[in-house]
């Protein structure tokens, strides 16, 4: 019979010292293997020690700690991704930042200024020359009569509402009523609506519409009064009814969205909105309040960067005005209630808009050097 090959080799003699030395090379790579995987073991766990355990804390303080983590906004999107051993997979980028784009931009803005005849030399041609150069397409005044020059002025954007001449509950709603319509009709995002006493810095505005959606409902501006307007509806079927609810006054400006302005269509548009105004007897911003607070349920957003002449315009700083919606003025007394800025003298410009636009756009040709 054959002896099988394997059978032969370990049969054979094997002289003393090559088994010592098979023995000693045996060794010596369980020595270097064993080293290999402890070195491997090591630096594997100082790695992972750099990285963030998931927080296994209680919801408490969980809750509280990530006050200091930056959170998913409007502006910047965060992502983070966990692997399933619990620790933040570095190799999939953990954070990323990324801007969102502007979401509203001038030309979404239906921007409107309600003046009337005997002001147009006085309050419209002060406009006109400031911040309507800066809003040319996006602006358009309603007053009530037609006016060949201003018409030229404004490139066609004077509006004759074919209301009443004057400063009267009746002709305020009238012509309010003729800018809803007009803005509806518009197919803008927003409604924002000023008087010919206020400066508008444009960039600002923009700026403030950007943190709202115009595909919901907002109704900004800033109320005259410490507290909710209360009203008596005369209601023939039951009793007296007491309302109460805010406005924003049309005096510092307000800002509507399309979302709003289209539930108010079938209530307001039309010329329906002299109608609410000669029911509860109001002017034309208060009639707007109560559609939008009352009958909608719409809360007033307050916005403290719009200001109106019913303020004191002195505590306004400069260094403040960059940061402000809107600007007004008024003459009281004996004493103009005007914001204080260095520029122009107050024979030249006592309303101060020339100074304040000069402050804000340097760049103006009329602005001093």
């Amino acid at each position: 019979m054959v002896c099988p090959l394997w059978k032969m080799t370990i049969n054979l003699p094997i002289p003393q010292r090559y088994k010592r030395i098979l023995q000693a090379m045996t060794i010596v790579i369980a020595i270097i293997y064993m080293t290999l995987v402890l070195y491997q073991s090591v630096s594997g766990v100082s790695e992972y020690q750099n990285l963030p355990l998931v927080n296994t804390a209680s919801p408490a303080v969980l809750q509280n700690a990530s006050s200091n983590v930056p959170q998913a906004d409007d502006k910047t999107l965060y992502t983070t991704k966990m692997t399933q051993g619990g620790y933040l997979d570095l190799s999939q980028g953990t954070v990323t930042g990324t801007p969102k784009p502007p979401t509203t931009e001038l030309d979404d803005i239906f921007i409107s200024v309600k003046t009337t005849k005997g002001n147009h030399d006085t309050r419209l041609a002060l406009i006109i020359k400031t911040w309507f150069q800066l809003a040319k397409y996006q602006t358009w005044f309603f007053t009530d009569t037609n006016d060949k020059y201003y018409q030229e002025l404004t490139n066609g954007h004077m509006i004759n509402t074919n209301c009443s001449m004057g400063h009267f509950r009746k002709a305020l709603c009238c012509k309010m009523s003729v800018e809803l319509d007009v803005f509806l009709n518009s197919g803008r995002k927003w409604f924002c609506h000023f008087d010919d006493d206020n400066y508008v810095n444009v960039p600002r505005l923009v700026r403030l519409l950007d943190e709202y959606s115009a595909s919901k409902d907002w109704y900004l501006g800033k109320p005259s009064i410490s507290s909710p307007l209360e009203i008596i509806m005369d209601n023939k079927s039951a009793r007296d009814k007491k309302i109460t609810f805010w406005f924003a006054t049309g005096g510092a400006g307000f800002c509507i969205s399309r979302a709003l302005a289209l539930k108010m269509l079938p209530i307001a548009g039309g010329g329906k909105f002299v109608e609410i105004g000669d029911k509860i007897r109001f002017p034309d911003d208060v009639t707007m309040g109560f559609i939008v607070e009352h009958l909608l349920r719409i809360p007033l957003t307050v916005v403290d960067q719009f200001h109106s002449h019913l303020e004191p315009m002195e505590f306004l700083r400069p260094e403040m005005f960059h940061d402000q919606v809107s600007f007004s003025y008024a003459r009281m007394k004996n004493e103009w209630n005007v914001v204080k800025i260095d520029g122009f003298d107050t024979k030249t410009d006592p309303k101060r808009f020339y100074s304040l636009h000069c402050h804000l756009f340097p760049y103006f040709s009329f602005c001093p050097r």
